[in-house]
């Protein structure tokens, strides 16, 4: 195979995956809460990240499934103060992208952050990271799982075809 055909078939299982990867959260068993308005928003948000890579962006985690990743981890533990200025700066970016312009709903003022240190920032790009290698990875094992129950049905189905003669 190629490298241009290699690079084809990777940018097929992005948009693919911008579809069908599965949205990291954190354990605890709060993943069934996200909302689908934000569900949605994370399979958009992939999708325009795919465009951003066709023209040379670095490919990470989305706004949004960094809000779905902190919204799961905030309702497990309580969040420092660090990661929660985070969240509510992600949360706000978010969901000022999504809300309807017409229903003149805004994010409340007093949880409104529109800035977050260096620090701060740095640590949500690790975050963005973190949940794009767990997504890709989850892919990548998924794809594997699928070709090998392909191999084994195909040798399976030869099998019944041709049977054994003798059993040593």
């Amino acid at each position: 195979m190629t490298t241009e055909e290699r690079q084809a078939e990777k940018g097929i299982s992005e948009i693919i995956g911008a579809i069908t990867d599965p949205i990291i959260v954190y354990p605890g068993g709060w993943g069934d809460t996200l909302p689908d308005w934000l569900k949605t928003a994370i399979t958009l948000e992939r999708l325009i990240s795919n465009m951003a890579a066709i023209k040379g962006e670095e490919m990470t985690g989305t706004d949004a499934e960094v809000c779905a990743y902190l919204f799961t981890a905030s309702l497990t533990f309580p969040l420092s103060s660090d990661w929660t200025q985070i969240y509510l700066y992600i949360a706000t970016k978010v969901y000022e992208k999504q809300r309807s312009k017409t229903s003149g709903v805004t994010m409340p003022k007093d949880i409104r952050v529109d800035l977050i240190t260096d620090y701060q920032m740095g640590l949500l790009n690790h975050l963005k990271g973190w949940i794009y290698r767990r997504r890709t990875t989850a892919r990548q094992d998924r794809d594997r799982s699928n070709r090998r129950e392909k191999r084994n049905e195909e040798a399976d189905r030869k099998e019944q075809m041709h049977p054994k003669l003798f059993d040593f």
